[in-house]
């Protein structure tokens, strides 16, 4: 082999690109899915691109709009710096090219617990005095002064 280069052109298609940048960002930690309405599901769908994924390719240029569900209880930017991430390298990997315009929107996001119906706590049980071994050799506890306590010790018959 020599070590010439090769003259010739490389063309990337949209969907080879869709393609790309689809496997980085569900391969990314977080992200659920690919966000959209019905109207965009079926624009996209008729487009043959998956909903939420838009790309441009113009002039030399890729610019990409994401718009995601990301996992509940995540940093949402640090789920979006590693999408990003990701996405530009696999571009880069994959084409030799830069992304010129990276957009991610998050639109929502997805509790990964499925949803459950609340069952009603049971009451707690009441608490039963536990008489630790040996507790009758120990004096009994003094009693607390109350106001009542307090005036029946002053008065010695008792009456007011």
């Amino acid at each position: 082999m020599s070590d010439e280069p090769v003259h010739g052109r490389v063309i990337a298609t949209r969907r080879a690109v869709i393609d790309i940048v689809r496997s980085a960002t569900l391969g990314s930690y977080g992200v659920s899915d690919f966000a959209g309405g019905p109207i965009e599901r079926v624009l996209a769908r008729l487009q043959g691109r998956p909903p939420g994924i838009r790309v441009s390719l113009g002039g030399g240029t890729i610019s990409i709009d994401l718009r995601l569900r990301i996992s509940h209880r995540l940093p949402i930017a640090e789920v979006a710096r590693q999408v990003d991430s990701a996405i530009r390298y696999s571009i880069r990997r994959a084409l030799g090219r830069e992304v010129a315009h990276l957009t991610i929107r998050v639109a929502g996001l997805e509790d990964p617990t499925p949803e459950r119906t609340a069952a009603p706590e049971p009451a707690p049980a009441p608490a039963t005095p536990v008489e630790a071994p040996g507790a009758g050799d120990a004096e009994p506890a003094a009693a607390e002064a109350t106001p009542e306590t307090q005036a029946g010790a002053s008065d010695p018959g008792g009456v007011a």
